[in-house]
């Protein structure tokens, strides 16, 4: 029986047990049983492996599937043994083969068991292989991830780019491209490289209604934060990503030592152990996977509930494949990524060294993700944007799923700015890209506004009383609305719609929602702010304990914030600690502090939660690795030896700021140091006893504030150290 005889309903429940296909599948199907070239982009979770898997278990001969990672590739061989009683139905031919193994995977292909084999690019080069698999019946090439060819792609693999080279020696055979993530531009470049520019095109919906997106501030609370959100999702699968493996070990240690099943992830483990991990992840034995982005391609566990980004990813197609892996069977998947524009820089940086091609497009990419996390309109709409797709935020499936949305920003009228940035793109001659159209607005010269005059131009700086924030809001809200787009082969240059010219001419009203500011972190206060991670503090019990702050500073004469900085008291309200051991795991109160001002602020605690019968979250305490304990006594150890503080910090491998960052930690938490024999050096008695009293006297502890008030007679430096003096003489 030939494959155009077999009914396609009957194929599917007899090798995959289904009762019907999933969206586009079975149209994805059809036309690969035609022998059309197809090109399928179809987000994580739609089903895209099934559209080859059951085309080349009815199809003559044997198809082959390109794919670039080795755990994708054992995943899926696995799965299809399963539904099978020939274990050569589908084999690997990868590096991890040896002879013996290569030399049955042949002789398979030769009988005509083997119906998929799954092979890497860099082994489709090898000859040997092409020689021999020119002698076999070939079905048709699949190449998964196809989006690997493309340097517009979020991960970009040169050997992906001869594929069609290499096809072609083989066989002239159909091919089939699958991708889960692409942009418009990375589909042409993969139409193009492949030479499939007459083949069917099919694109599902990008819009995963059952995924919850959120954002949040990336704090230096951020553990503490992560692990109160695993333990409200307990017993669920989870994963957590990271973009260095020295990050991932440190996650899952920390996770390991406050109870949770956790195992880290990444290129650095030995295979065995990576396997092993990945097992126990899809096994259940663990719960979360701190990984780095090579986690999670192809694996194929349905049930995960949740997917954490630690740090912001390089681009929205990652963040994009990364967040599908949650909730793949449709139910509950929530989507947290934490945001701090110091990891843009930190990622800008890492581009720095790279050829301008790619660093141009790097950034433009960047650019991308720093507009969606500081976005306060729907997530899901900026998001399907950027994927070409247009949503309804009112009515669309999963419309009010995104902090966003649930927590909405408020909105004033921008007709007369979204004009006039109309009118800068038109009159600079539609030739910038984002920054140096706020530039223009704002009034402010670079280099390249120089060049082209436009500082001269009657229209330069007419948005002078609006911020760069506010324009950088603006613009990306007018992409969205379609006023303008992006020119990707410009790397961003934005250029006017036609919706734009009009908008012009008749300009009617648009509301424009206030942007997210996420403040750079001050580390003046060495604690941030719990509230804004998420968790809402007892505000009631706030006010009761900044009272109570504000008594116990007077009868001991120091500042408020000498005695728990503000954020302390926000952790207290949270946790509610009753004895003076759970006052100790307060965020930035230590074992000193909590022994001199504790006994006044439990009992407070202690009879608020009596009187107001509250059930209190006694697990929320995080235990640390004991990594800065060490730290902490060596640091105290030397400091009374009198060792240099450049000294210290280089034993250490620590820069000069971040030893200071940790001396600050000590005092805070409530433990003396002796810091004079530096302090000494630098400045006399005088200028000692000004700085002190100023402390004394301020309400806040904040190094800016001091900044200001001495005027640039002293430096950060001098100001943070003597700031640890007098919180260690005050205080402690």
């Amino acid at each position: 029986m030939s494959s155009k005889d077999i009914d396609l309903h009957d194929a599917l429940k007899k090798y995959f047990g289904f009762n019907k296909f999933k969206g586009l599948q079975e149209e994805v199907i059809k036309s690969i049983l035609k022998g059309n070239d197809t090109f399928v982009i179809m987000p994580t979770g739609g089903g895209k492996s099934l559209c080859y898997q059951l085309p080349a278990l009815i199809k003559e001969g044997t198809a082959i599937v390109v794919s670039p990672l080795i755990a994708l590739m054992k995943n899926q061989v696995d799965a299809i043994r399963g539904i099978s009683s020939e274990y050569g139905i589908a084999h690997v031919l990868n590096s991890s083969l040896n002879k013996t193994e290569v030399a049955q995977v042949k002789n398979d292909i030769e009988k005509g068991i083997t119906k998929l084999l799954y092979v890497a690019p860099e082994s489709l080069i090898k000859e040997e292989y092409v020689d021999f698999l020119q002698q076999q019946t070939i079905s048709f090439v699949a190449i998964d991830e196809a989006h690997c060819i493309s340097e517009w792609g979020h991960d970009f693999r040169p050997e992906y780019r001869n594929l069609k080279n290499i096809i072609e020696k083989i066989d002239d055979v159909p091919i089939i491209g699958l991708t889960a993530t692409a942009t418009e531009k990375v589909q042409e470049d993969i139409l193009k490289t492949l030479g499939m520019s007459k083949a069917k095109t099919f694109k599902a919906s990008f819009n995963r209604p059952n995924l919850f997106y959120d954002v949040r501030p990336k704090t230096k609370n951020i553990n503490s934060d992560i692990i109160r959100f695993i333990r409200q999702h307990a017993n669920k699968s989870g994963i957590i990503y990271c973009l260095s493996r020295k990050k991932v070990e440190e996650i899952a240690q920390v996770l390991q030592v406050n109870g949770v099943k956790a195992v880290p992830y990444h290129a650095g483990l030995d295979s065995k152990t990576r396997v092993k991990h990945q097992d126990m992840f899809l096994m259940e034995d663990v719960d979360v996977v701190v990984a780095t982005i090579a986690f999670g391609m192809g694996i194929d566990k349905p049930d995960v509930r949740f997917v954490i980004h630690h740090d912001i990813p390089k681009s929205l197609e990652s963040y994009y494949q990364e967040t599908g892996r949650a909730g793949r069977d449709g139910g509950e998947g929530y989507c947290l990524a934490y945001y701090a524009y110091k990891d843009i820089e930190k990622l800008e940086k890492f581009l720095s060294g790279k050829p301008i091609a790619e660093q141009e497009i790097g950034n433009a990419l960047l650019q991308e993700v720093v507009g969606y996390a500081e976005t306060s309109m729907s997530r899901r709409k900026y998001l399907l944007h950027y994927f070409g797709e247009e949503f309804d935020e009112v009515n669309g499936l999963g419309a009010n799923m995104d902090d966003n949305v649930v927590n909405p920003k408020k909105k004033h009228e921008a007709k007369e700015d979204l004009k006039m940035l109309l009118e800068v793109v038109k009159k600079t001659n539609q030739k910038y890209k984002a920054k140096e159209l706020v530039n223009t607005l704002i009034g402010k010269i670079n280099a390249l506004l120089k060049s082209h005059k436009t500082d001269n131009q009657p229209f330069f700086g007419c948005g002078k009383n609006r911020t760069d924030k506010y324009w950088m809001a603006l613009i990306r809200q007018a992409l969205v609305a379609g006023f303008i787009r992006k020119e990707i082969e410009e790397y961003g240059v934005i250029k006017i719609t036609n919706k734009g010219l009009e908008y012009i001419e008749n300009p009617v009203s648009f509301m424009m929602t206030e942007d997210h500011t996420y403040e750079e972190e001050d580390d003046s206060s060495i604690i941030t702010n719990t509230k804004s991670n998420g968790a809402a503090a007892d505000e009631v019990l706030v006010k009761l304990l900044k009272n109570l702050q504000k008594s116990v500073a007077k009868k001991n004469g120091v500042p408020p914030y000498a005695v728990f900085q503000e954020p302390s008291l926000d952790d207290m309200a949270l946790k509610y600690p009753i004895t003076i051991d759970e006052l100790k795991n307060i965020y930035g109160v230590g074992e000193g502090k909590a022994k001199k001002f504790g006994k006044p602020f439990v009992e407070l605690i202690s009879k608020y939660v009596e009187e107001n019968d509250i059930l209190r979250p006694d697990d929320f305490v995080v235990k640390s690795t004991g990594v800065n304990s060490g730290l902490k006594l060596y640091i105290i150890q030397n400091t009374d030896r009198k060792i240099p503080l450049m000294d210290i910090a280089k034993s250490k491998g620590l820069k000069f700021d971040e030893l200071i960052e940790e001396m600050q930690r000590i005092v805070y938490s409530g433990t003396k140091l002796n810091i004079d024999y530096c302090i000494n050096e630098m400045l006399d008695e005088e200028q000692q006893e000004e700085i002190f009293d100023y402390f004394m006297e301020s309400e806040s502890d904040k190094i800016q504030d001091a900044m200001d008030e001495f005027d640039g007679d002293y430096d950060d430096e001098e100001l943070r150290l003597m700031r640890i003096k007098f919180i260690s003489q005050v205080a402690n």
